[in-house]
């Protein structure tokens, strides 16, 4: 049996899988964490179910714990037929395009854009490093979160401000979620039946993060993500979009940085209206009468039809929507809302079809539609499994 570990770091967890490389077949899945706190806690999922309290000072010890996990049920390191680990890593900036096998240098590299990423890279690099010392004869590989929306043109990507400013400090839209892009994009081809090449596609990819994607013949064209994970779509706790000048304005008022930084990140979006994160939440509430909930609702609602629209023009129409992610795939109330009165632009969708509940691609839009609308599920583990296997083994 052939194996890919593949590894989600934060600072204070991992999420892993244990993918078999040539089928998909998931072996196992756990998360730690706590990580570096007094008391930290594994969740392992396997030939049986595991669950307990661990000390995991640093990510090496949560790898440690990982592997007892493994061992607890049955299958020691020896016997877990791992053959490469992908880790994924959020920000890879321009410089990295591609899955690339990780090294020395490329280690330093994605440590050294954490001034791009500090919420996310300095995890993954911690993860990059215990996971090296603890596995070194096994090839290792960067998936990147960026990579995917490199091809997008300088005019989607770059900012109006001065270039020298933007060059010295790396500012442009990177986007994120390019995983997740790729992966839904390239299905939602082979469900329909037309090779990707050929497809003009709008990504919607809705859960606690959101962004979208204008796709053309498999490339990236226009993400609403930029700089960071906070631009564009309304999401579970940041802002999305949002006038620079309210910053400033907040700046001057005495807000710090750090603070300012919490309120976009941490408090913002669904929870900063309701209190809860949770999509299933606001929309129980919204359906009980509550009317932070409703507007909650509308202006997520608004947003992602705002910019629906945008990349249809920037496409020059679609052959597809795609939704995806935990909201994107559970919501048909939301998709309702969404589609509702797009006829002009040759979007209806089948009611029927979009209140059925599935695990599955399908379908959703009506057969005189003549853009076809879909809910395609994610599945960023296994796809950094299969570009992890195609890189090691090409």
């Amino acid at each position: 049996m052939r194996n890919v570990l593949v590894v989600n770091a934060g600072s204070s967890s991992i999420k892993y899988q244990l993918i078999e490389a040539e089928t998909g077949i998931r072996q196992a899945s756990g998360l730690v964490e706590r990580i570096g706190e007094a008391s930290g806690h594994i969740v392992h999922r396997g030939v049986e179910t595991e669950e307990r309290d661990i000390v995991a000072p640093d990510h090496t010890a949560a790898f440690t714990a990982m592997l007892d996990a493994f061992a607890n049920a049955g299958a020691a390191i020896e016997a877990l037929g791992i053959v490469a680990i992908g880790h994924r890593v959020v920000q890879g900036a321009g410089e990295f395009i591609a899955p690339t096998l990780l090294d020395d240098r490329v280690a330093e590299r994605i440590n050294a854009l954490s001034e791009l990423a500090p919420l996310h890279n300095p995890g993954h690099y911690q993860a990059i490093v215990a996971a090296r010392h603890l596995f070194p004869d096994v090839p290792q590989v960067a998936v990147f979160d960026t990579a995917f929306h490199q091809s997008m043109p300088a005019s989607a990507y770059t900012y109006a401000i001065d270039p020298a400013v933007a060059a010295d400090h790396g500012i442009r839209r990177y986007g994120f979620h390019g995983i997740s892009h790729q992966v839904v994009s390239r299905r939602a081809a082979e469900f329909l039946g037309t090779p990707l090449e050929s497809l003009k596609q709008i990504v919607l990819h809705l859960g606690n993060g959101a962004s979208a994607c204008a796709i053309e013949g498999g490339r990236s064209i226009d993400t609403t993500m930029g700089l960071t994970p906070l631009e564009g779509l309304v999401m579970g706790t940041r802002s999305g979009d949002i006038d620079p000048g309210a910053l400033l304005h907040l700046l001057r008022a005495g807000m710090s940085t750090e603070a300012l930084d919490a309120l976009l990140n941490k408090r913002s979006g669904l929870i900063g209206f309701t209190g809860t994160g949770d999509f299933r939440d606001v929309r129980a509430a919204a359906d009980a009468g509550d009317p932070a909930a409703e507007l909650a609702i509308a202006v997520m609602v608004h947003r992602i039809r705002h910019y629906l629209g945008a990349y249809l023009a920037v496409l020059g129409g679609a052959d597809a929507i795609v939704f995806t992610a935990g909201v994107g795939e559970n919501s048909a109330a939301l998709r309702a809302e969404v589609c509702s009165e797009l006829e002009w632009f040759g979007i209806r969708l089948d009611a029927e079809r979009n209140a059925t509940r599935s695990s599955e691609a399908r379908v959703i839009s009506a057969d005189d539609s003549r853009v076809a609308v879909l809910v395609v599920p994610t599945d960023e583990e296994a796809e950094i499994a299969r570009q992890t296997w195609d890189l090691v083994t090409a």
